[in-house]
């Protein structure tokens, strides 16, 4: 009898450790686009933008840095960053530029609610607009973290003489199974920014990044994103950087001038 009942509460508690598990596998499911993007802290009102881009069914804000150059640079930042932020460093240290800075959907004064697919066709769209804007021109493109994921996928489908990659990764979809191995991520997650795939369909020049102390996109995605490159690639190490501090190591910005320079 004791045996039994041994038996039994043991089948009750696998059957609560199972009922527990997919709960959680659904709730990452259900609740996986407020994991990725946190727009939260980067809104803005629009009247203090300077740039507007219209989409079917959003309308995209942002900063033109620079107005009036022959050349243009594309930036597309982390999942928490307010691009706005970088305004005064771009200012300094890419004279020669005309740089733009548009908030993703969500995010700055941008409508609407972001979405790989959304976020991937608005890239292509910023693209086409600066193009027309800068017809004798030569269009970079910076991507920061998972910003690097729109950058890639531009890079892929138009012609980018320049891209640039901080912190990159190979796919979102690595990296989410790298920081949660027990759960089936690669079933689960809907926006996998796969830039593994779509890298070697880019024929340019290649700037990487790469914090030595980063937790948050380990070495070994940056990695794999270099190795299916199938030119050669510029990568400059910050041995002590961070994920998130990169951007204030005294070489990053000389590293980005200097890269485009050299391409002018």
């Amino acid at each position: 009898m004791a045996e039994h009942r041994v038996r039994r509460m043991a089948l009750w508690i696998a059957a609560l450790a199972i009922a527990a598990y997919l709960a959680f596998c659904a709730l990452l499911y259900l609740q996986q686009r407020r994991l990725i993007y946190y727009p939260e802290f980067t809104r803005v009102a629009p009247e203090q933008t300077d740039f507007v881009l219209a989409r079917p069914d959003a309308v995209l804000r942002g900063w033109v840095i620079n107005p009036g150059r022959k050349d243009a640079v594309l930036y597309f930042g982390g999942n928490a960053e307010s691009v706005q932020a970088n305004r005064d460093a771009f200012a300094r240290w890419l004279p020669t530029h005309t740089v733009y800075l548009v908030a993703y959907r969500g995010y700055g004064a941008s409508d609407g609610e972001p979405s790989e697919a959304a976020l991937l066709a608005d890239a292509l769209a910023l693209h086409d607009d600066v193009a027309r804007r800068h017809p004798a021109g030569m269009i970079a493109v910076t991507g920061r973290s998972l910003g690097s994921g729109m950058a890639v996928h531009l890079a892929a489908e138009r012609d980018v003489a320049n891209l640039i990659l901080v912190t990159p990764f190979d796919s979102l979809v690595a990296v989410a199974q790298s920081h949660y191995p027990m759960f089936p991520v690669r079933l689960l997650l809907k926006d996998r920014y796969d830039s593994v795939a779509r890298l070697p369909a880019y024929k340019g020049r290649v700037l990487v990044l790469r914090a030595g102390q980063d937790v948050v996109v380990p070495s070994p995605h940056t990695d794999r994103l270099l190795a299916s490159f199938k030119g050669p690639a510029q990568v400059v190490d910050f041995p002590l950087a961070g994920h998130d501090d990169l951007s204030a190591d005294p070489a990053y910005w000389p590293a980005i001038r200097d890269f485009l320079t050299r391409a002018d």
